[in-house]
């Protein structure tokens, strides 16, 4: 892929989208940043987010929905991407409980106007989101990519395995090149509000209680952004190849005989809850009042995640310690909330 190729980003206004489009328009591409700005958390957030993005040379945005499949096939026609990076989702497992059928438009019928046009207009190369929470049942750990992943445990896990087998699909039909990245708990500076980090940092500061689910005995393989960005900077310049080895006698899940391939993106360094408090309560330098609470339904208790095909594809595995990335996040929060 050339410096100067265009790379559509769906999802810019998000919080990945948003950091992997400042890193695209670095090395020089030209980005066509396509989202919805819907309003499942602040949309001023996400307006901020792409303020700083439109600033940019080389950056053009369309406001649209991806099930939206006239605006999609209009913003194919008219930027020609080479490669796409789909990041645009319904996110959360527990939305996806209250609210399922925005997750089947969004994350099913959307991702399936994303492959049509892909597969319409010569894309290259489909890198797309899926997330550690297709695992659900699994307990062996780390998670493998070789792992079947057929228990889910929320809708939301659902849609992203569903994406999966949709991709390998078109890799088997048309020859397109389809690469699924399974994100671990990603955080990081401009990170959602829905997420545990924004949710504890927030309380905390305002001396309110945190709710701390299956009373602390969770572990999360925390990934700071910069490092799932990094990965995925280095994955538009790595086209899969089919496995020659790849069996149906014994399939492997994590490939396949055509161009498809999954990876996790994780830092591969899980972390008890408990002591991802005190690092937000060491650097806020305030102590938190915990409210316990069940474990939440759809959730899991653990995540871990096996990095070995990323390090040896594409030489590099996430490594930021939770310590670094928890203060960027606070350093960013204090910053922009004037708090």
């Amino acid at each position: 892929m050339h410096s100067s190729s265009t790379i559509l980003v769906t999802g810019t206004a998000g919080f990945i989208g948003f950091h992997l489009a400042n890193a695209l328009l670095k090395k020089g591409h030209k980005v066509v940043g396509y989202d919805s700005v819907n309003d499942y958390y602040s949309v001023s957030l996400k307006r901020d987010r792409l303020a700083q993005l439109v600033a940019q040379e080389g950056f053009t945005f369309v406001e649209a929905k991806l099930e939206d499949k006239q605006s999609m096939e209009s913003a194919f026609i008219e930027h020609k991407p080479t490669t796409v990076v789909n990041l645009a989702a319904q996110a959360g497992v527990r939305y996806s409980i209250e609210n399922p059928d925005v997750y089947i438009q969004s994350n099913v019928v959307g991702f399936l106007n994303i492959l049509e046009c892909c597969r319409h207009h010569g894309v290259e190369h489909l890198i797309y989101a899926s997330s550690s929470s297709v695992y659900g049942a699994n307990t062996g750990m780390p998670f493998s990519v070789h792992q079947n992943i057929d228990h889910p445990l929320s809708l939301y896990a659902a849609t992203k395995k569903s994406n999966e087998l949709m991709a390998h699909t078109y890799s088997n039909l048309y020859g397109l090149r389809t690469t699924g990245l399974r994100f671990f708990t990603v955080y990081g500076p401009w990170g959602r509000p829905d997420m545990a980090l924004f949710l504890f940092t927030k309380a905390i500061l305002e001396g309110k209680p945190i709710n701390v689910f299956n009373h602390g005995k969770m572990r999360r393989d925390f990934t700071f952004v910069g490092d799932i960005v990094e990965g995925i900077v280095r994955l538009t310049q790595h086209w899969p190849q089919p496995n020659p080895d790849w069996s149906g006698d014994n399939p492997d899940p994590g490939t396949s005989f055509v161009p498809y391939k999954i990876y996790n993106i994780g830092n591969h360094s899980p972390v008890d809850l408990s002591y991802f408090i005190e690092v937000i309560e060491d650097k806020l330098g305030k102590k938190a009042e915990k409210n316990y609470m069940p474990l939440q339904d759809g959730d899991v208790t653990a995540t871990y995640a096996n990095v070995d095909d990323l390090m040896r594809d594409v030489g590099f595995k996430p490594a930021t310690p939770i310590e670094e990335g928890v203060s960027k996040f606070i350093d960013w929060y204090k910053e922009y909330y004037q708090a």
